[in-house]
């Protein structure tokens, strides 16, 4: 079976096959690439062929590549915190102790960090003292969509496996495969929405992109100039809570976004990003994007939804 499960990535996935047949995996993968890419999917793929004890390694049949697969293998282990926007340091503290306890049945002990990029200076410093001298039965698995937030100490000790978006073809074929239903303009529009990505595209699809109340009531008064509109929107959406406020304007960058594309003469991916990129410049869009990348940052932080809001009420024009 080896990494065929994992679309496109051809010479990635042929080191990885030619390192498992030579049993020269390394102790340290930083798995980078855009959300939806198949960062987990290498993931699990890779800590599969770790465990595996038959000849084409990961099998996908036999018991520890199953159990990995389900996520039921006591030696495959996540360390992390949804509820927590910084991975805790005493997590990365826990995993560094435990790693030296010897595996339950595997031949390897993995840790996977799903979100390398929101792991702290201290859970870093943390990381290096076993990225040092680590045993020789222990491995972690580092994902991240942005590499450049963890410390280039930590980067150097990995071997970056980088996922690049499919070919066209290959994109199309595994969409058209997963819903059979769609037309071909509205699997167009997914695979460029999507970036390239599969498993953006196939949130699209699956209406995972349904447009918010808000977005549309935004697309109308940006489009329209109608700051009367625009502020009796942002006035509504002051006690929002922080989560539902960060979804509406991820909702809204991305909708300027796909405007700057129609405005770049591609196709548009929506027809309200058609709409709101022919009656607005590009310009106009950029600055707006601008705009919302600033209070997505301070959303993220510590800045309440309402003054998120009056900044808006008064740069959004």
């Amino acid at each position: 079976m080896s990494f065929s499960e994992l679309l496109g990535n051809s010479q990635l996935k042929n080191n990885l096959q030619s390192a498992v047949a030579q049993d020269k995996l390394a102790h340290f993968y930083l798995i980078s690439g855009a959300e939806g890419s198949g960062k987990h999917t290498l993931a699990r793929l890779l800590a599969a062929a770790m465990m595996c004890r038959e000849t084409d390694k990961p099998c996908m049949r036999c018991a520890q590549c199953r159990k990995v697969l389900s996520g039921n293998h006591p030696d495959f282990i996540t360390v992390d915190d949804p509820e927590k926007k910084t991975v805790p340091v005493e997590l990365i503290r826990n995993a560094r102790a435990e790693l030296f306890i010897r595996p339950n049945e595997g031949r390897r002990k993995v840790y996977l960090f799903p979100r390398a990029q929101d792991i702290g200076l201290p859970g870093q410093n943390a990381l290096l003292k076993v990225l040092e001298e680590p045993p020789a039965y222990g491995v972690f698995l580092l994902l991240t969509d942005n590499p450049e937030k963890l410390l280039p100490t930590v980067r150097s000790r990995c071997t970056e496996l980088k996922l690049h978006p499919l070919e066209d073809d290959v994109l199309r074929s595994a969409l058209e495969q997963a819903f059979p239903a769609a037309d071909d303009e509205t699997i167009r529009s997914a695979m460029l929405r999507g970036g390239g990505y599969l498993g953006q595209a196939k949130d699209i699809l699956a209406g995972g992109n349904r447009l918010l109340p808000q977005t549309e009531r935004f697309a109308a008064a940006c489009a329209g100039k109608d700051r009367l509109e625009m502020l009796r929107l942002l006035c509504s959406m002051e006690k929002t809570k922080r989560e539902p406020l960060i979804q509406i304007l991820s909702q809204w960058r991305e909708l300027l976004h796909d405007s700057l594309t129609c405005r770049a003469g591609l196709p548009a991916p929506s027809p309200m990003a058609q709409s709101l990129g022919t009656a607005r410049s590009a310009r106009d869009l950029m600055r707006a994007a601008e705009e919302i990348e600033k209070v997505l940052e301070y959303a993220q932080g510590n800045v309440s939804p309402a003054a998120i809001c009056g900044y808006l009420a008064r740069t959004l024009q």
